[in-house]
């Protein structure tokens, strides 16, 4: 097998501004030879290429392609990152490879198409500092490439599949997000899949090193590449595949105790809510259970370490802000709420299935995403959280349907907790964990094998 080529989706908008630095030739639509320097793509009902005093109808696609791919390389201007995240902004990043620009619904996607060892020199550079242990960069090396590969073939599979990510009922709907919203690309460059930023985020010579010593080597289960998944913190045990994402058993991806030793506290069966609520308001220890600057800056990137709660994190929502959230984030009116019930918790105690009780109407929600989505202004950090309500009076004697004038909500994690635990992997290679132990710790039962070279 060959390195394989794929097309990764940067950015959406209206307009779109890059620059090319060094030649480059258009090889769709009027070719255009040795073309460098500002460009911009805009338009209303249809759009146009502006590129030095040329100018070209874009009725479907542009394709740009570096004349040295080694040299030149292309600018984006405007490139919002974490999108819909408390850390959103906009960057302008610089990219390898060729650049397409393609039309659909009235907006402009820009895409870059490379080489998949290039793209993840970028992800393993942006997803941490490319400063991280050498050990924790190979093991994330491994698990990109699984993922990525395991999504392109997932996305073959859908195109003849009647693939669902919403299921209603009487009591309400549980809803998962997924990469099958890309149809014109392989994958996304934001958390949504996996963070990349070209060539903008400095590498290193370890980040080559990672990538050299790894080159094709992928997590394989039963014949198959692992959907090897992946976040910020687990909170102490990671999750189910099958909790977060359509009801497919993984055995790769299942529950570990991200600790050296296993301890009884640990082991409690965190689906019953007495033993969730016991577990997130305590303080295991945990590989992820950490403060270690020097390690988390290795793993975290600037904008990321804007937050230091994550292993164990609080926040409040007024009445007022809690009803505007539900009615703006996923579209619900319940009238004044009066309770948030976890109905159904996976094994890291994240909820799956909340019921929101309201003085107008009750409804139940989820998956863990659907679920942070509705309950803050970018995501919850994870859903595995207890809740307590807050009365400004005495409650005792007040009726029933007095709403709470603040929810207090005490959690667990950051992110979906599915597969790799980057704080707790970072902890690991700190302590010098080789990456096959990291891999065989966070998914049990895959086993690494090298596809190409």
């Amino acid at each position: 097998m060959n390195i394989p080529t794929i097309e990764v989706g940067i950015m959406s908008a209206k307009s779109i501004e890059f620059q090319l630095n060094g030649c480059f030739r258009q090889i769709s639509g009027e070719e255009m030879e040795n073309v460098s320097g500002k460009a911009i793509v805009t338009g209303d009902s249809s759009f146009v290429l502006h590129l030095g005093d040329k100018q070209q109808k874009i009725d479907d696609f542009v394709l740009l392609e570096p004349l040295d791919e080694e040299q030149a390389n292309f600018e984006l201007y405007h490139v919002v990152i974490g999108v819909k995240f408390h850390w959103e902004r906009k960057e302008t990043q610089r990219f390898k490879g060729k650049l397409k620009i393609h039309v659909e619904n009235g907006m402009l996607t820009a895409v870059n198409i490379l080489s998949l060892e290039d793209y993840l020199l970028s992800v393993i550079s942006s997803e941490m500092s490319a400063a991280s242990s050498l050990e924790l960069l190979k093991a994330h090396a491994v698990i990109s490439r699984s993922w990525l590969l395991a999504q392109i073939e997932k996305g073959k599979q859908l195109k003849d599949a009647n693939y669902k990510t919403l299921i209603r009922n009487e009591e309400g709907y549980i809803r998962w997000y997924d990469r099958e919203d890309h149809s014109r690309f392989d994958v996304c460059a934001d958390d949504h899949c996996q963070r990349y930023q070209g060539i903008t985020k400095v590498s290193s010579p370890q980040v080559y090193e990672a990538l050299k010593a790894t080159s094709g080597e992928v997590l394989m289960y039963d014949n198959a590449i692992c959907d090897a998944r992946f976040y910020k913190c687990c909170g102490g045990i990671t999750e189910k595949f099958e909790n977060v994402w359509e009801p497919v058993v993984h055995p790769y991806l299942t529950k570990v105790i991200d600790n050296e030793v296993t301890r009884d506290n640990v082991t409690s069966d965190l689906t019953i809510e007495e033993n969730a609520r016991a577990w997130i308001l305590g303080n295991p220890s945990a590989f992820c259970n950490t403060r270690d600057k020097e390690v988390l800056s290795q793993v975290l990137n600037d904008y990321d370490q804007e937050t230091q709660d994550f292993y164990r994190w609080k926040v409040t929502l007024t009445q007022v802000e809690i009803k505007d959230l539900l009615f703006r984030k996923i579209g619900i009116d319940v009238g004044d709420v009066l309770d948030l019930i976890p109905m159904e918790r996976g094994v890291s105690g994240r909820i799956i299935r909340l019921k929101i009780v309201g003085n107008k109407d009750t409804i139940v929600i989820g998956k863990e995403l659907e679920i942070r989505k509705a309950l803050s202004e970018s995501h919850l950090y994870s859903s595995a959280f207890v809740v307590e309500k807050v009365y400004d009076t005495c409650h005792c004697g007040l009726d029933p349907q007095s709403p709470p004038s603040k929810f207090l909500l005490s959690g667990a994690g950051w992110g979906h907790g599915v597969g790799l635990c980057q704080i707790g992997a970072a902890i690991m290679g700190a302590k010098g964990y080789p990456y096959r132990e990291i891999l065989t710790h966070y998914f049990p039962h895959a086993e690494l094998k090298k596809i190409y070279t």
